[in-house]
């Protein structure tokens, strides 16, 4: 069976070129106590200038963007074809009257790499998301025309409010219609509040370790409040890093439903889907969880035919899945 990579992460070119005009997060930029080093500076709050260089954005390497280095590491570890994304912040923060342009540009030459490695490469389109609905919908309709993509990537923030807005669901129903997969994947975590105050004395451990497996609980749990899986119930929905908390939490998540007064005075509560119907039918969830018990977890929720493998690699994230998703 070929072996299919479908969690790693570039950061193309004229991506960075776009960061490196930036200054606030989003941007690249060298420290003084580190100036050979340019950094990435990606997450709320790491541009802190209380915080030590070393746990503020991570390094950038060739790794990013040497599409090389990454086909030499499937020749490697005999991986046969790859699924690349642009990894996060996506474009969530552009204005909004430049982010159809922008999406068009890197989705372009995001397929034009996978020209270059015809059968080894595909790719999750970059939807314009801090746009008008009408902009990423045609994105959406746009990137079928594409010979490489395969669904789209996609944070939290919707529109900005979340993936519970409804002003989503023209988005929703556009992917739907065009049969995409959805790859979900974290990236604003928690408030740092949350960290306590000797936050910055521990790097990146507590936003990556429990920020990020939290922000993709809360939103898919958002989702299925909101009844987004009951109106577009063939949706599929990669979940990054396992579905963070979600294969742990399911039971406390339908349990807490199902004894809501407010959810029962005001008929949300029956006749919708169950957060088990929704995880075995429309949820994909990869393995880049680090444990067998985290794997084990994911596989009694979703079930083994939905868990798509994975490794970790330097800084790019790899998840190994099965070719039926490049149909």
């Amino acid at each position: 069976m070929p072996i299919v990579d479908i969690h790693t992460h570039i950061y193309p070119p004229s991506y960075v070129d776009l960061l490196r005009t930036r200054k606030t997060v989003p941007y690249v930029r060298n420290f003084e106590d580190a100036p050979d080093s340019s950094r990435l500076i990606i997450l709320p709050g790491e541009d802190d200038p209380s915080t030590p260089s070393t746990s503020r954005g991570r390094p950038i390497g060739p790794e990013y963007y040497d599409i090389a280095q990454k086909i030499a590491f499937m020749d490697t570890h005999k991986i046969d074809k790859s699924v690349i994304s642009l990894a996060n912040p996506w474009l969530d923060f552009l204005p909004a009257d430049e982010a159809g342009d922008a999406a068009r540009k890197i989705n372009d030459d995001v397929d034009k790499i996978c020209a270059g490695y015809p059968g080894r490469l595909y790719a999750f389109g970059t939807l314009p998301l801090s746009a008008d609905a009408e902009t990423i919908v045609k994105e959406v309709e746009r990137l079928g025309t594409l010979k490489y993509m395969r669904g789209v990537i996609m944070g939290t923030s919707g529109l900005g409010n979340g993936l519970d807005d409804p002003r989503l669901d023209p988005v929703w129903a556009a992917i739907e219609k065009a049969g995409q997969m959805i790859f979900l994947h974290p990236h604003y975590g928690l408030p740092k509040e949350v960290y306590g105050p000797r936050a910055n004395e521990y790097g990146h451990v507590l936003p990556l370790a429990l920020g990020f497996p939290l922000e993709t609980t809360i939103a898919v749990s958002r989702m299925l409040l909101s009844g987004v899986w009951d109106r577009f119930q063939k949706l599929n929905v990669l979940l990054a890093h396992s579905g963070g908390t979600l294969p742990f939490l399911a039971g406390r998540i339908e349990s807490c439903i199902l004894h809501d007064g407010h959810l029962k005075s005001n008929g949300t509560r029956d006749n919708r889907r169950s957060v088990w119907d929704i995880l075995k039918t429309n949820i994909y969830l990869d393995a880049v969880i680090y444990s067998e018990v985290g794997l084990g977890a994911a596989v009694a929720a979703s079930g083994a035919d939905r868990l798509l493998f994975g490794e970790f690699r330097s800084l790019l994230v790899n998840g190994v899945g099965k070719k039926g998703l490049l149909t």
